[in-house]
């Protein structure tokens, strides 16, 4: 009896594991049968991997936020890549280039950014329970202000006379601008990117080494506890295991000469990203951060608790928006031409189903669930054109189907996200 007891313990939590992973499981076999079909080198498939990871990861960690404190997920950043787009525009303008200009442009997209954050915060304050619906219609709305300003008033009334920059007739924006060309050779493209870059196996053993430290620092703490720790020691040892094979995995590349010892990755563009996931964790052990999770969990709790509902969900909001203006900056240095009127459109969406995608619902979200989405989201980026010619026959499928997973991944996952509920309750 005892055994059939265990057995469906062991079941109910195997089956609660698949419901509660079961968008981030779909997406893993579906990036596994991409890369088959594709028939893409491996070296490809990393190489573009790492570049699409370093540049797209700050965006979708400026979701978390707002997700935690209840927002749900915030469409709303869109307003924060124009709040970005805006500074470069002003840098390009000035001429001002390489890391300087990058840093510029962080300095002038924050106040952008923060006034942009403060009016949606208080949209959403006044639409409790639509946060997704006004984040939505408030990046349309801001679209077109966007657009008057610079395919109207730029070269009317505000001056520009860089001919590289303005249309023709002296009047708007060209449609697409280059961050490394024109009166500008040197722009800001690759100006976090470019200032350190290391071997990706190097990068590998010395990252797994920092964890191995880690881990055994854990374990000589755990043994001078007297209470039971929220990791135990066997946790670490799982870490310190991963990590020696990964160092060996690194170090057979190394030694082989295959084309994979090639690749090198930004370092300075990961630390970034890693200082933004450390902040994502710590803010939540904060003040604000404990009252983030509490309006997040229950609004009405809050309110007798003390807490100031509307004020705390504004602050996430300003929180996310600086943190999109910073992230599409860092995504623009990346790419090196700048989509005036395009650019910053596809922000939310792409952001949103790629931290869905990697487990995360509109009421829970970490850094675990970011870097994942990221990583599994563009893997199929990656191989769905090359993936649909060998499937079909032509590679314009592939490029539907890239659509089809943005939109269809935030749809699917909402749906989801409810069912998932109701099957959890019943386990």
């Amino acid at each position: 009896m005892a055994e059939v007891k265990e057995i469906n313990k062991k079941n109910s939590q195997l089956k609660s594991f698949f419901i509660k992973n079961i968008v981030t499981i779909i997406f893993i076999v579906i990036t596994i049968i991409g890369i088959l079909l594709s028939e893409l080198s491996f070296t490809f498939i990393v190489n573009e991997l790492i570049n699409r990871i370093s540049r797209n990861s700050f965006l979708v960690l400026s979701l978390i936020i707002p997700i935690l404190a209840g927002i749900g997920l915030n469409f709303g950043i869109v307003v924060g890549a124009m709040a970005g787009q805006t500074a470069i525009i002003m840098v390009t303008y000035w001429g001002i280039t390489g890391l300087k200009g990058f840093i510029l442009s962080l300095i002038f997209a924050f106040p952008f950014a923060v006034l942009f954050g403060y009016l949606t915060g208080k949209l959403f304050n006044k639409t409790k329970g639509q946060e997704m619906i006004a984040g939505l219609i408030v990046g349309f709305f801001a679209n077109g202000i966007y657009q008057f300003v610079f395919l109207y008033l730029v070269g009317t009334i505000i001056p520009m006379k860089n001919t590289v920059m303005i249309k023709p007739d002296g009047v708007g924006l060209r449609n697409t601008i280059s961050l490394c060309g024109g009166d500008y050779p040197d722009g800001i493209k690759y100006a976090l990117d470019g200032i350190f870059r290391l071997n990706l196996f190097y990068f590998m053993i010395i990252g797994s080494s920092l964890v191995m430290i880690y881990a055994v620092y854990k374990i000589l703490k755990n043994r001078n506890k007297k209470y039971i720790p929220v990791k135990s020691s066997g946790t670490y040892i799982t870490y310190i295991i991963i990590a020696l094979v990964f160092i060996a995995v690194s170090i057979g590349v190394l030694v082989s000469g295959s084309s994979l010892a090639m690749l090198k990755v930004p370092v300075i563009t990961l630390a970034v990203i890693a200082v933004l996931c450390l902040f994502n964790v710590l803010i939540m052990k904060t003040k604000i951060g404990q009252d983030f999770r509490t309006v997040g969990l229950s609004q009405s709790i809050a309110k007798v608790s003390g807490i100031n509902v509307d004020r705390t969900r504004l602050i996430a909001t300003i929180i996310s928006t600086v943190l999109a203006a910073w992230g599409q900056i860092i995504f623009l240095q990346n790419i090196g031409t700048m989509n005036t009127y395009g650019n910053h459109m596809q922000v939310g969406m792409f952001a949103i189903a790629a931290i869905l995608i990697g487990g995360a619902s509109v009421t829970k979200a970490n850094v675990r669930h970011a870097l994942i989405g990221t990583a599994l989201f563009h893997s199929v980026f990656i191989v769905s054109p090359t993936a649909g010619k060998t499937l079909f026959g032509d590679a314009q499928i592939g490029e539907f189907f890239r659509a089809f997973v943005v939109y269809g991944v935030i749809g699917i996952s909402l749906g989801l996200h409810a069912w998932k509920k109701r099957a959890v309750s019943r386990l």
